[in-house]
C-alpha cells in the first residue's frame, strides 16, 4: 500500500514503512497527481481534501491529524467512500495551556485577579470544556454558549449574544462551518462590554477581523482568516498574536500522529493499535492553582515572546509555524 503524508506532521517517520510506502510531501503542495496511486493520506490543515484531489484516486482514507475538518469535503467523501478520521481533542490540553498564558497576560497588564472577571466560553467541546474546568477553579466566573449541546444536553448554556454581553474576556472554540463562520461580528462586538478581550483559537474565518479592528477591542488571536496572509492592520493591533501554534504542545502533536497511525491500521488491518510515539511523554493532566499558573506559565510558554517573533516577521507565518519547538504539557 502506498500512503501520502504531510512531511510536517512529527514522531512519523519510520512507522508504517514496514507495511507501505510512504511519501512525504508539503501539505500546501500535495496535487492530485501525488495521490492518484495512494490508499491513505495522512494531513494536516493545509491540504485540502475534495473532489479535485481525491477524484479518481484510489485513497481509501483520509486521515487528519488535527481536531477540524473544514479543510475537508466530507459530504464528497461520503459520497465516494473515502473514510474520514480527525484527532478529535487531541490538542485539548496544548491549547488550554495558550490560553491560560493569554489569561495571565491580561490579567497583570490590566491588574485584575479571576474573581473579578467574567470568562465567556464559545463552543463547550474538547477544548472549550477543559478551559471551563480549570478556569472555574482559578475563580472566574463562567458563562458559557454552545447551541449543538445545549439542543441535546440542556446545559443551562446561554445564547451567544448573552455570553458576549457578560464576558470580561470571550474565548472562542468552535469548529469551522455555516453556522460559526464570522459568527463573531460588529453587531456581537457592539454589544461586549467596553474593554472587553476577545481571544480566539478555533478557526479564523470564526471571527470577523475587519469587524474586529474596527470596534478597537483587545484581542488576543493565534488564528487569523486567509492564513498564512494576515490582515496587517489587525496584526498589528492585537495585543497577543501567535501563529496557528495554540495546540503544538509535544503531547498533542504525539496523540494527533498516533490518532492518524491507528486510523491507518484500523482501515488497513495493521498491528499498531495502541500505538504511541515512544520519543514523547504523554500528558499527566493535574489541577494546578491560579499563583502557581502565574508563576509557571511564563517558562513553559512565553505568549509575549511568540507574539513578538509574528509581528516582527509576519511573512515568515508558515515557517514559524512549521518550525515551533513543541511545549510540553505541565498541567
Amino acid at each position: 500500500m502506498t500512503v501520502v503524508a504531510d512531511s510536517a506532521i512529527p514522531f512519523l517517520e519510520g512507522v508504517l514503512e514496514p507495511w507501505a510506502e510512504v511519501r512525504r510531501l508539503p501539505g500546501a503542495g500535495i496535487t492530485a497527481a501525488d495521490v492518484a496511486d495512494a490508499d491513505a493520506l495522512i494531513v494536516r490543515t493545509r491540504t485540502r481534501c475534495d473532489e479535485a484531489l481525491l477524484g479518481g484516486s484510489r485513497v481509501r482514507l483520509v486521515a487528519t491529524a488535527t481536531i477540524g475538518f473544514d479543510h475537508i469535503d466530507m459530504d464528497w467523501c461520503a459520497a465516494n467512500g473515502v473514510r474520514v478520521e480527525t484527532a478529535a481533542g487531541c490538542n485539548a490540553r496544548g491549547v488550554l495551556q495558550w490560553v491560560a498564558a493569554v489569561l495571565v497576560h491580561f490579567a497583570r497588564r490590566q491588574g485584575w485577579q479571576p474573581a473579578e472577571k467574567c470568562l465567556g466560553i464559545v463552543g463547550v467541546g474538547h477544548v472549550g470544556a477543559l478551559v471551563k474546568a480549570y478556569a472555574e477553579s482559578w475563580g472566574f466566573r463562567v458563562v458559557c454558549c454552545d447551541p449543538p449541546r445545549e439542543a441535546h444536553e440542556h446545559c443551562g448554556f446561554l445564547p451567544l449574544e448573552e455570553v458576549a454581553r457578560q464576558a470580561d474576556l470571550l474565548t472562542f472554540h468552535v469548529p469551522l462551518d455555516d453556522t460559526t463562520r464570522h459568527m463573531a461580528d460588529a453587531a456581537l462586538f457592539r454589544s461586549m462590554k467596553p474593554g472587553a478581550v476577545v481571544i480566539n483559537s478555533s478557526r479564523g474565518e470564526v471571527v470577523d477581523g475587519t469587524a474586529l479592528l474596527a470596534c478597537g477591542l483587545d484581542c488576543a488571536l493565534d488564528v487569523w482568516e486567509h492564513e498564512p496572509h494576515l490582515d496587517a492592520g489587525l496584526l498589528a493591533h492585537a495585543e497577543l498574536a501567535t501563529s496557528h501554534i495554540a495546540g503544538y504542545s509535544e503531547q498533542g502533536k504525539a496523540t494527533a500522529t498516533a490518532m492518524a497511525v491507528q486510523a491507518v491500521a484500523r482501515t488497513f488491518g495493521l498491528p499498531l493499535g495502541g500505538w504511541y510515539p515512544p520519543a514523547a511523554a504523554p500528558s499527566v493532566p493535574r489541577p494546578v492553582g491560579w499563583p502557581e499558573l502565574c508563576g509557571s506559565i511564563g517558562s513553559a510558554f512565553d505568549v509575549e515572546a511568540e507574539t513578538c517573533r509574528l509581528k516582527v516577521r509576519p511573512g515568515d507565518f508558515e515557517r514559524i509555524r512549521d518550525a515551533y519547538a513543541y511545549r510540553r504539557e505541565y498541567f
